[in-house]
């Protein structure tokens, strides 16, 4: 096990943390992002605080009730993973294809004997998973929904039951299987909630269409080809409201990663205001405005209503990226298999994961009922 001195110098410096609020400069005033910078900044602030012992910082004023509550409960969930520390060995990432998908059971099996987990587990207590080079690799975090965020997700995804519906896909390969497991519908189960629609759609408002992916900084001119488009999903009539329905969920995802990989939020924030300069002075309008009133530093949210999860990997995401899963619904006995981790979690309503989606092989098993998951995470095309 870590030693209690390595947990002691981490705690010290936690407890050295600065708890005075500092704004980040570069946002524009009028953009949704500032008021999740806000709120990102005094989670950091409340969890340092649990953790070192320290009296809570009272909430900033420019953020309401409910989200001023849900960001407290997320920091005090927060502050008890990270004082339950569970080692787990991971040293097969370099064995793994650029583009490995997790979908082939016979390469897996063969990646599992080779570098085996050292103990199978079964999780259903805040903590967070930690690789043999001390770096946190995943965190467990059941019970961070509270109330008015899982009545956001809920009441969002109702609204959302066109785009869900419409996303549904049949088409099967020449060898007869589907070519796009994760909108088949022999993937999808029947509603309990007859206003819930399954389906599985994603709300970016920058992303590069499938083979038109580049890396690097915008070029002044997009005909060089970095050509980001708006997903289809918000390209109705009810775009903004969507984008507005999400904000308190997005803005949680947020605060969220500011605990876990600061250096990532701050990238990521960095990323998404370029990108909404950079679209303002294409003249593309509806992406800028979609920008502005985006309040997650993740650039794009995956909606799942009742979808089975077989165990797979997302190869899109950046290796050094963390994945915030957020579930919640009616249903009972949820799993989430870890599976090159040996680990399973108990993925009951109101859990969050964060994890490596490109590095941890994960799928979630749930007997009956409604499930509902936001999984909000980044495209290495887009923020490297």
């Amino acid at each position: 096990m870590i030693s209690h001195k390595y947990w002691e110098s981490y705690h010290e410096q936690l407890g050295a943390l600065d708890l005075a609020c500092h704004p980040t400069s570069f946002i524009p005033w009028d953009w949704a992002l500032n008021v999740t910078d806000i709120a990102s900044e005094w989670v950091e602030q409340q969890f340092a605080a649990h953790i070192a012992g320290r009296p809570l910082v009272p909430a900033p004023p420019k953020l309401d009730p409910e989200t001023m509550v849900a960001c407290g409960q997320l920091a005090s969930v927060l502050a008890e993973a990270y004082q339950h520390p569970n080692i787990n060995v991971i040293r097969y990432n370099e064995a793994l294809a650029k583009r490995e998908s997790g979908l082939n059971d016979s390469h897996e099996e063969a990646l599992l004997a080779k570098f085996p987990p050292t103990e199978r587990l079964v999780l259903d207590r805040p903590l967070v998973v930690i690789d043999a080079s001390y770096q946190i690799i995943l965190w467990y975090l059941p019970g961070a929904l509270n109330w008015s965020l899982q009545h956001d997700m809920y009441t969002a995804t109702i609204r959302m039951g066109n785009l869900l519906k419409q996303s549904i896909t049949s088409e099967k390969t020449s060898t007869g299987q589907a070519s796009k497991w994760r909108t088949h519908a022999t993937n999808f189960y029947a509603y309990q909630e007859p206003q819930l629609k399954p389906g599985c759609i994603n709300i970016l408002p920058c992303w590069f269409q499938q083979g038109h992916e580049c890396h690097g900084p915008p070029p002044v001119n997009p005909e060089d080809g970095f050509m980001p488009k708006v997903s289809a999903t918000l390209k109705g009539d009810r775009s903004l409201s969507v984008i507005r329905d999400m904000q308190r969920p997005g803005l949680v995802s947020s605060a969220t990663l500011h605990v876990m990989h600061p250096q990532l939020y701050r990238a990521s924030m960095s990323t998404h205001v370029e990108l909404g300069h950079w679209a303002a002075k294409q003249g593309l309008d509806d992406m800028c405005k979609f920008l502005q009133h985006w309040t997650s530093i993740y650039m794009g949210v995956a909606i799942m209503c009742n979808r089975k999860s077989p165990s797979h990997r997302d190869p899109k995401c950046p290796p050094e990226g963390f994945d915030i899963l957020t579930c919640i619904g009616g249903y009972g006995h949820g799993i989430m298999q870890l599976t090159n981790l040996g680990i399973e979690l108990a993925y009951d309503p109101r859990v969050m994961v964060g994890y490596s989606g490109w590095l941890v092989r994960h799928g979630v098993q749930v007997a009956e009922g409604d499930r509902i998951i936001w999984a909000w995470f980044m495209r290495d095309s887009v923020h490297n």
